[in-house]
């Protein structure tokens, strides 16, 4: 987000094929992809993924080289914690460019524009779910009960699909054809003990009746089955002396 912003938005990305960038399943469909490919396609960024020997070792230095001196760096700078590490990164990705970066042949800039508003591009590049709605216009994600809230023509909404999005900031909208839902937020509903009709309901008061009269049976090690019987067992029970 933020080197779009400041940048603009990529030709073409170079990565290795991490679950990250693709999907790597032999089973799944080959339009299959992750949040992350559905992002750059939809900023019209191209994925290239590395394939050879030698593109795979160029990514593999790269990423070596900066997990191994910028854990180092950060602890010879102090930091200790998340807000101070991104408050410190740009600082330090300038002056690794400056001792590390290679001239380019081609010095064009390969990035364009951003055409699109801020809001849409927090939508993007935000975690996006499909739901379908119920009848009631409710869907459950991630433990909770999305409840949306209607005026009018709510009965078309009714098997919707939607879409929840969870942006970075630990927020979260709910849109159906690019309109913005309004919803509210329960907890996810216990299951119900279903209802029993004349034909059931002799079944369940017998098995009730059977767990009450059901004596419990104590364990083979239980201290009552290690207890004298008769007139020793009451000695048993004494105090010793």
């Amino acid at each position: 987000h933020d080197h779009i912003v400041a940048h603009g938005v990529p030709v073409a990305l170079y990565s290795d094929k991490h679950s990250i960038f693709r999907i790597n399943a032999k089973e799944v469909a080959p339009e299959a992809e992750t949040q992350f490919s559905r992002a750059a396609r939809e900023l019209g960024i191209e994925c290239i993924h590395a394939h050879s020997p030698q593109a795979k070792g160029r990514v593999e230095r790269v990423n070596q080289t900066l997990q191994d001196r910028l854990v180092k760096e950060m602890r010879l700078a102090g930091i200790n914690d998340m807000n101070s590490a991104n408050a410190w990164l740009p600082g330090y990705i300038k002056d690794f460019n400056r001792r590390f970066a290679v001239a380019p042949k081609d010095r064009a800039d390969a990035h364009l524009a951003y055409q699109g508003t801020p809001e849409a591009l927090l939508r993007t590049l935000s975690v996006q779910v499909t739901k379908t709605l119920s009848r009631n216009l409710s869907c459950q994600h991630e433990n909770q009960l999305l409840q949306v809230s209607t005026t009018g023509k709510g009965l078309g909404l009714r098997g919707a699909k939607v879409t929840v999005h969870e942006h970075f900031d630990g927020s979260q909208e709910l849109l159906w054809k690019k309109r913005k839902l309004t919803y509210s937020v329960m907890s996810k509903p216990q299951r119900q003990t279903p209802a029993a009709d004349g034909k059931s309901l002799n079944a369940l008061v017998d098995k009730a009746m059977a767990r009450r009269n059901t004596g419990h049976k104590p364990a083979p090690n239980h201290p009552w089955r290690n207890m004298p019987v008769g007139k020793s067992a009451h000695d048993g029970l004494r105090a010793s002396p």
